[in-house]
C-alpha cells in the first residue's frame, strides 16, 4: 500500500525533527499536497535543475533533498529565474520536494554518522552536542576512532576509496606518516569547528570546504589534527542511503511502502580540475 505525502513527511519528521534544525535554516515541505499519493521517492543532496529533471523523467512523486531550494527569502517564484522555473516544474509535474538539512545534520543517526561509517570510524559521539533539553546523542559532527591506527596517507586513501569521486578529490594537510586513530568528521562545511576538533584530541579531521586561513591556523598547532578535505557533495552523499533505509523501515511499520532511488548525479559545484 502506497502512503500519502503526509504519511511520508510524518516519518521523515520523526527521523529528522524540524525542531533540531538551526534557526537560520529552511527545512520541511517545499511543494506538494499532503493527501497526494507517493509511489516513487528520489533522494538527492541538491535540488538542482539536473536532479529535478531526473525526477520528472523518472516519474517520481517526491524528492527528499539535503540542501534547501529556498534557503534565503524570496519575493517571487516567477518562472523568470532558475529557482522560479524549478518551483513551476515541481508543481506542474505534481512533484513534491521535502528538505532535511541541519535537522538531519543534528539527528542520530544523521549526516555525520553516515560519513563516519563510510570511512570506518566507530564508537562515535557528537562533536557539537545540542543545547540542554535535547537528548545527548543529538548534535553536529562526530568523533570516534579507527579499529586500527594507520598512517595518514593510508587513511586519506581510504577516504578517497569510500566516498563518491569528484573533481575536487581529497586534499590532505599533515605528515603522511603520522599515525591516525581518533578522527573527527563533519559532513559539509566544517572549518568553524576547529576549536572543538582540537579540544577533542582528534588525530585527523575529515570535512569539506576548508579555507586557506582557517586551515593554516589549525595546522599552526603542533598537536593539532591532520586535515582531510573532501568535496561538500561527497561528504553528505552517504547520508542518502541512511535516509532511504530509515524511511522504508518507518513506512513498513505503518503498513506502507514506496519505490526509492538514490540519485548518483554529482552536483558538486566543481566540474573540472587542471
Amino acid at each position: 500500500m502506497n502512503p500519502s505525502l503526509g504519511d511520508v513527511v510524518g516519518v521523515l519528521d520523526e527521523l529528522y525533527d524540524p525542531a533540531w534544525a538551526e534557526s537560520w535554516d529552511a527545512v520541511g515541505l517545499v511543494t506538494g499536497e499532503l493527501d497526494q499519493p507517493i509511489r516513487k521517492v528520489l533522494f538527492a543532496v541538491d535540488p538542482m535543475r539536473a536532479v529535478i529533471d531526473e525526477a520528472i523523467e523518472g516519474g517520481f512523486d517526491l524528492i527528499v533533498s539535503h540542501h534547501p531550494l529556498l534557503l534565503r527569502g524570496v519575493n517571487s517564484v516567477a518562472a523568470i529565474n532558475p529557482k522560479g522555473k524549478v518551483i513551476h516544474d515541481l508543481i506542474r509535474n505534481n512533484l513534491a520536494l521535502h528538505v532535511c538539512h541541519t535537522n538531519a545534520d543534528n539527528a542520530n543517526p544523521g549526516v555525520s554518522d553516515a560519513l563516519a561509517a563510510a570511512i570506518g570510524i566507530a564508537n562515535t559521539r557528537p562533536l557539537k552536542p545540542m543545547p540542554p533539553g535535547f537528548p545527548s546523542s543529538l548534535g553536529g559532527g562526530r568523533i570516534g576512532n579507527l579499529q586500527q591506527p594507520m598512517p595518514l596517507a593510508d587513511f586519506a586513501d581510504r577516504v578517497r576509496q569510500n566516498l563518491p569521486p569528484t573533481e575536487h578529490g581529497v586534499r590532505v594537510s599533515g605528515d603522511p606518516d603520522r599515525l591516525i586513530e581518533t578522527v573527527a568528521v563533519v559532513g559539509g562545511s566544517g572549518d568553524s569547528e576547529f576549536d572543538r576538533v582540537r579540544a577533542a584530541g582528534a588525530d585527523a579531521y575529515v570535512t569539506a570546504d576548508l579555507r586557506h586561513h582557517p586551515a593554516t591556523e589549525a595546522r599552526a598547532y603542533d598537536e593539532g589534527p591532520a586535515l582531510v578535505d573532501v568535496a561538500h557533495w561527497a561528504s553528505e552523499w552517504p547520508w542518502l542511503q541512511d535516509a532511504e533505509r530509515l524511511l522504508l523501515a518507518g513506512l513498513a511499520d505503518r503498513g506502507s511502502t514506496v519505490d526509492t532511488h538514490i540519485s548518483t548525479l554529482c552536483t558538486d559545484a566543481w566540474t573540472l580540475r587542471l
